[in-house]
């Protein structure tokens, strides 16, 4: 049996998987930190780089200047449409985002008070991200697979590497895909 080729949603999807463990890594994180728990800093720091570089840098980007100008230009409208919804939540998350880093930057600097705006701004990130996702996944990509040609999704394939090779590094994807089941080992496995 073929397998069919995959579209871009399709690779934007699989993305999806893995942020959706790292958004119940940090959840299981949050509650462990309100619990009184002590947890590793490196593993608070590594949750921060794969927001920053996989989520942000390399998914978000995939979406920001590919997909969604490729939606434009198969006439769906970014203002008062998804395109406009999606991009508004990035930047919402991006805000959640800088401050888990500011509060994380206080931690590291004694500010012990500060692990609870982290977990404060992380809850919210996991919430809205979670949301997101679900949107993408049921409205925003099931229009992209039928409004966008075959010639345009194999463009966007190739889109999509560049992305990944220029803006994250070679390799890099893998690691962190790494980070997320050692993480998961840590804290998603317990009972």
């Amino acid at each position: 049996m073929l397998r069919a080729k995959m579209r871009p949603t399709d690779q934007l999807k699989e993305e999806h998987r893995a942020i959706e463990m790292m958004l119940n890594i940090l959840g299981r994180v949050c509650d462990r930190i309100e619990s009184g728990e002590k947890v590793n800093p490196h593993h608070l720091e590594r949750m921060l780089d794969f927001i920053g570089v996989f989520v942000d840098k390399c998914h978000h980007a995939k979406e920001e200047d590919q997909l969604f100008p490729a939606l434009q230009e198969a006439g769906i409208p970014k203002q008062g449409g998804p395109i406009g919804v999606m991009l508004l939540e990035h930047n919402l998350g991006r805000n959640y985002v800088q401050g888990m880093s500011e509060a994380f930057k206080k931690y590291k600097e004694s500010d012990q008070k500060a692990l609870f705006q982290f977990v404060e701004n992380a809850k919210s990130y996991v919430a809205l991200l979670g949301q997101h996702i679900v949107k993408e996944d049921v409205i925003l990509y099931p229009m992209a697979d039928d409004r966008l040609s075959e010639k345009k999704q194999e463009e966007l394939i190739e889109q999509f590497e560049i992305i990944e090779h220029e803006r994250i590094g070679v390799g890099k994807h893998e690691e962190f895909h790494r980070l997320l089941h050692d993480l998961r080992d840590i804290y998603l496995s317990e009972s």
